[in-house]
């Protein structure tokens, strides 16, 4: 097999890569947790997230792939197990437990929230400790994506907890609107 010759040393490669099958394995397991909510949600709100988690799921299988692609890219092997996406995973798994439509809201947005902040410690690491500007870049945009699914889903909460309270959008939190 020829080395791999792309201006970064294989130490930074294989640290990418250990980066990329973390980041891998919390994509899987989000994907698996919103197909899971996809088929399980019922309630007054079925029709919308049944059919949001759809676009959310399908886009966070795109995103495995790319994932899984990028670090065939660098020359490693992506994580593809069940037993290896659960130990690299740092989200978890809520196995026998069935929540109401909201709460399965509620824990899809702190997912996507986790992996934002993993994304964020990730791209800095590639950036500056590996000095693979390419994967930082790749990286910034699945971050932008899952700051967006998790804006989506906030956002559901937000409009659950006024309708809950009986506040009006202006003065959701005590905060007026536009501030």
């Amino acid at each position: 097999m020829r080395p791999i010759n792309i201006g970064l040393t294989e130490a930074q490669r294989c640290g990418v890569i250990e980066l990329l099958n973390r980041d891998l394995a919390d994509a899987y397991l989000l994907l698996i947790k919103t197909r899971k909510y996809h088929w399980d949600v019922v309630g007054p709100q079925f029709r919308t997230l049944h059919e949001l988690w759809q676009e959310q799921y399908e886009a966070i299988a795109v995103s495995v792939d790319d994932i899984a692609e990028r670090v065939r890219a660098l020359g490693g092997y992506p994580i593809g197990t069940a037993e290896g996406f659960l130990r690299y995973a740092s989200l978890k798994e809520h196995p026998n437990d069935l929540p109401n439509a909201t709460e399965m809201v509620g824990r899809l947005m702190l997912d996507h929230e986790q992996i934002v902040r993993n994304l964020r410690q990730h791209i800095d690491q590639c950036a500056d400790d590996y000095k693979d500007e390419g994967t930082a870049d790749f990286l910034t945009g699945l971050m932008e994506q899952h700051e967006e699914m998790a804006w989506i889903l906030r956002s559901f909460i937000e409009g659950e907890a006024i309708a809950g309270r009986g506040n009006t959008p202006s003065t959701v939190n005590n905060v007026p609107a536009g501030v």
